[in-house]
């Protein structure tokens, strides 16, 4: 790629990361398709659809006071579009209890944590240092981000099962750490490629893990199910053995039966 400059690679980097994460903000969609078939989103959380809005909303405003960041405004005015779309569809389903947690979710990090954070910084920064602080706050919000996973890895190896962790899910966001991480890179924004290195590094170990785990799980089931086909074939075989000897009774029973003309000569 010797022919392309920096500018141009990190274009390209930019926007099949915008692609890439457009895909990973659809991922939910078969979980509220679920939520709408069954007319409740009972069972289901809104935190990390919070939490998901509320880092789109920061690196949104990142994107605007950071110059020549179009690529990073595009796809997270894209993502608060879709996130808030999913937090109406959720509340919308949502039982009274649910509702109300998560509108106070929503006040708190969407709303309170957010202006409170946006008024101080522009009251007491401003120039670089405003997009320095935005930048690390944007970070270390992404780095926890990038942990959440780590509860359902740690469940995977004591469970050794994948079933909540989908292969193609870890893929495209070990896919779209990958794109930032050389955006980052090729426009010289630590703010952007250091997470993603993170991120990055937990995406590659829980696809390791699903390869681990994935024939652990199948064998568990088979072997789970073994047990049962074989106390059912004994539970017929008892069965049949009752009714067999059942037949036998009864003939028995036909066979010692008098007869009329029997009787008739006992008589």
């Amino acid at each position: 790629m010797g022919f392309l400059t920096l500018h141009q690679l990190a274009f390209v980097f930019g926007l099949l990361g915008n692609i890439v994460s457009f895909l990973v903000f659809l991922a939910p969609v078969p979980t509220f398709y679920t939520i709408w078939k069954k007319k409740t989103s009972e069972g289901f959380q809104s935190l990390p659809y919070v939490i998901a809005l509320c880092s789109a909303m920061l690196l949104l405003y990142y994107g605007f006071i950071k110059e020549r960041a179009f690529l990073i405004i595009s796809i997270n005015s894209i993502g608060c579009a879709i996130e808030v779309t999913y937090l109406i569809f959720y509340i919308i389903y949502a039982p009274r209890r649910q509702k109300i947690f998560t509108m106070k979710l929503i006040l708190f990090f969407n709303i309170g944590s957010y202006a409170s954070m946006m008024i101080l910084i522009n009251l007491l920064l401003d120039g670089p240092k405003r997009v320095a602080a935005i930048g690390w706050t944007c970070a270390a919000f992404n780095i926890g981000v990038f942990a959440a996973p780590l509860s359902v890895m740690r469940n995977v190896i004591r469970t050794k099962s994948v079933e909540y962790m989908p292969f193609t899910l870890s893929f495209f966001l070990t896919l779209c750490a990958t794109m930032w991480f050389f955006y980052g890179l090729f426009v010289r924004d630590l703010f952007i490629a250091a997470p993603n290195v993170l991120g990055f590094s937990f995406g590659v170990a829980q696809m390791t893990l699903y390869v681990i785990y994935k024939n652990v799980s199948k064998d568990v089931a088979t072997k789970t199910m073994q047990p049962k086909e074989g106390a059912d074939v004994q539970l017929r075989s008892m069965e049949m053995g009752v009714y067999q000897q059942e037949i036998k009774d009864n003939k028995l029973v036909i066979n010692n039966k008098p007869t009329e003309s029997n009787q008739n000569n006992i008589v």
